[in-house]
This record gives C-alpha cells, sequence and structure tokens, in this order.
C-alpha cells in the first residue's frame, strides 16, 4: 500500500510537535539545571559528569522500556492511561534527551571567561544577575545544546515504537512510519519517508544556526 498524502502530513505534524515539546520541556529544566551543575562544586560532581556522559549514549529502546515499565497498566501510574498517547511519547524523549541539554549547557556556561562574572560582582550585581550575565556570555553555547537535543529527539525510534505504539493518525512518527514500512519491504517508501525527514530536520537546523548566527554575531557587536 502506498503511503498517502494525509498519513505523510499527519506523521510529520505529530514528529514536529512531540519534538518541539520535548525540547521546549527539556530545556526548561535542563539549562538551569546546566547552569547550576557549572557554577557550584561539589563533593561527586564528577561522578554526576560521568552518568550523564554515559547516558548521553543509552539506546533509545532501553528509554522506552523504562517508560513503559512506569507506565503500563500494572504500573504505580498505570491510572494516568499515559500508555500509547502522544504524551507517553513526550515522557520518554524528554528522559532520553534531557541528560544532553544538562550536559551541553553546563560545558557551554563553564566556557564563560571568569572575568564576566567578576566585572559584574565588582558592580554590584547579586546571584542572579550574575547568573544571567553568564548565561548571556553563553547562550550561543546553549542554543546549539537546544539544536543538539531537537536532533536527537527528531530521529528517534525506539521510545516512539515501545510507548507509542504506532498507531496511524495518532502515534504514528515520521521514524516509526520509515521502520513500518521497511518492515512490510517497502524500501522505496521507506527511503522517500527518510527523504521527508531529513529535508525536515534540516529545515529545523537551518533556523536555529541562523538564530545562533545571529546570536555569535550580537555578541562580538557587545565586546566591541
Amino acid at each position: 500500500m502506498v503511503f498517502q498524502m494525509h498519513e505523510i502530513f499527519s506523521a510529520v505534524r505529530l514528529s514536529l510537535c512531540v519534538g518541539v515539546i520535548s525540547t521546549a520541556l527539556c530545556a526548561l529544566v535542563g539549562i538551569p539545571a546546566g547552569c547550576i551543575l557549572a557554577a557550584v562544586t561539589f563533593r561527586g560532581k564528577r561522578l554526576v559528569l560521568c552518568v550523564l556522559n554515559t547516558l548521553l549514549s543509552i539506546p533509545t529502546v532501553v528509554v522506552g522500556l523504562l517508560v513503559y515499565s512506569m507506565i503500563c497498566r500494572r504500573s504505580p501510574l498505570g491510572f494516568m492511561d499515559l500508555l500509547f498517547t502522544p504524551s507517553a511519547i513526550v515522557i520518554g524523549q524528554v528522559l532520553l534527551a534531557l541528560p544532553i541539554m544538562v550536559l551541553f549547557t553546563c560545558t557551554a556556561v563553564s566556557a564563560v571567561d571568569k572575568a564576566a562574572a567578576e566585572t559584574a560582582i565588582t558592580l554590584g550585581a547579586g546571584r542572579f544577575a550574575t547568573a544571567m550575565v553568564a548565561i548571556s556570555e553563553a547562550r550561543t553555547g546553549i542554543l546549539a545544546a537546544v539544536a543538539a537535543t531537537f536532533g536527537r529527539l527528531i530521529g528517534e525510534v525506539g521510545v516512539s515504537m515501545i510507548v507509542g505504539g504506532n498507531i496511524w493518525g495518532y502515534t504514528r512518527t515520521m521514524t516509526t512510519a520509515i521502520a513500518l514500512e521497511t518492515a512490510k519491504g517497502e524500501f522505496a517508501v521507506a527511503v522517500k519517508l527518510g527523504g521527508i525527514l531529513l529535508i525536515m530536520s534540516l529545515g529545523v537546523n537551518m533556523v536555529l544556526q541562523s538564530l545562533k548566527g545571529s546570536l555569535r554575531l550580537r555578541t562580538v557587536e557587545e565586546r566591541r
């Protein structure tokens, strides 16, 4: 069966929706966490960084199985009926990509010249204002963290397949559609869907790179 255009639009729409929502949630939690991790020194910090680096390579199917065990009907959260819904995909994607956002943000903030924060403190800035200065200086790196997070999520398939169920018109994303067509032997259709996914990802990342370039230019002008 040839993949119809309305099926493609449905899969594209869901892929973008869950990808953008998951990235936004990762940013909401991960950027503050990364800034705190970069600014605070504590025992076990190296272990935390080591764990985050390890989680960067965690297979998506493992995260999918973990979320499945949390939200299936016999689990403590089973009463919420999240399994095989777009919300379940978002939960899984957030758990998958949050380490990327935290670690990349931490790296970006740690790379900020300490002179900027020291100057802010000298001028009487409080902790919050000083933190805002550091975040402002690291904004291009933080935007790169957002781009990396979105890139990780738009191409994942394990989480979407396991907790989404690949239900047509409801939880079928571009990646699960590609997996389905490949399993059916429709390799030509799968390749076409892969091309659409690549173009879609390229378009989003071009927008993010444009924003990153604008921020970098603005930073250069501010330093002048």
